[in-house]
């Protein structure tokens, strides 16, 4: 069900959504979170479908704010039952002055004693906890690889870097890592001498990966973008060198990989790039800081050296 309200003030669509919940159309109870979307017009509705989705694990109450250039006014619109996944979500498109205070917009709508996750799907802020959004929020969300030098971006992260920011591009690690240290954990044990990392030029994913890789094993990191030609679709190998002879984990197409080892057959492995959905639903699983991301995104990135040039 959608319900439509055109040139409204927040405490009508408050009002609405106490009534929904009166007549039994949404229930409040049960939901673990708030989930706000701060995100153009263009991306809104993916960003929307990703966190239906993914309130299938985390029951949740999904505030989109969208700001439009025009004369003051708040156009809203509430989604309940199946055009909501297992939420209820508002969508606020404020216009002019009535986007110049992000806060007043949101506070009347939050759900109360629950947490506040906020997500920028793209053209995140240069420092999310610092913006009026990023201030009510535990958690904050961004995602490097929408922006258009994706090592700068990572740059900027590391630079304004607080407790609860995390990127959807160190969540699509998340294979890569479990396969690297599943690799590391069984024998032989021996060290590791020196690693190299390549992927795509528009991967923000390949230059986080060789940070973690060099803040875990404290070894030279090569690291380099492929031609864009040839990849251009997240990670494409990870070379670990030892006494014994080096490990090889590379893509050969995008979605397929294949782990080599010295002194054992070749094993093919399903390593596909992660949806949206994925991403946030394992985002949301954990509401206290990544210290790991935020050790990577600054130590790690800081000991790294510049990529190699491949294009």
């Amino acid at each position: 069900m959608i319900i439509d309200l055109p040139d409204t003030t927040v405490s009508q669509v408050a009002k609405q959504l106490v009534k929904l919940r009166e007549e039994g159309g949404a229930v409040a109870l049960g939901r673990v979170l708030t989930l706000v979307i701060a995100a153009r017009e263009e991306v809104a509705e993916e960003a929307i479908e990703a966190a239906n989705d993914a309130s299938r694990e985390h029951p949740m109450r999904v505030i989109v704010l969208t700001e439009r250039d025009g004369e003051a006014r708040l156009d809203a619109q509430i989604r309940v039952g199946g055009d909501a996944g297992a939420s209820e979500v508002v969508v606020l498109r404020a216009d002019g002055e009535a986007a110049s205070n992000q806060e007043s917009l949101l506070t009347g709508l939050l759900l109360p004693d629950a947490p506040v996750v906020a997500w920028w799907p793209d053209n995140a802020p240069e420092e999310p906890s610092a913006t009026p959004l990023g201030r009510i929020a535990q958690r904050r969300i961004t995602d490097a690889a929408t922006a258009k030098d994706v090592r700068a971006q990572i740059e900027s992260l590391g630079r304004s870097h607080a407790p609860g920011d995390t990127d959807l591009a160190w969540t699509r690690l998340t294979y890569w890592r479990e396969q690297l240290a599943a690799v590391l954990d069984q024998p032989p044990f021996e060290e590791v001498t020196a690693v190299e990392v390549r992927g795509a030029a528009s991967s923000p994913s390949t230059a986080l990966l060789a940070a973690w890789l060099q803040l875990a094993l404290d070894v030279p990191v090569r690291w380099a973008y492929e031609k864009r030609d040839e990849w251009d679709e997240g990670i494409k190998s990870v070379r670990l060198s030892r006494a014994s002879g080096d490990i090889m984990l590379e893509r050969p197409v995008p979605g397929d990989a294949v782990l080599t080892q010295p002194g054992q057959p070749n094993h093919d492995l399903h390593l596909p790039r992660r949806t949206l959905r994925e991403c946030l639903a394992e985002e949301l699983r954990r509401l206290d800081p990544d210290v790991l991301y935020g050790r990577v995104i600054t130590e790690g990135w800081e000991k790294l050296g510049p990529p190699e040039t491949g294009e």
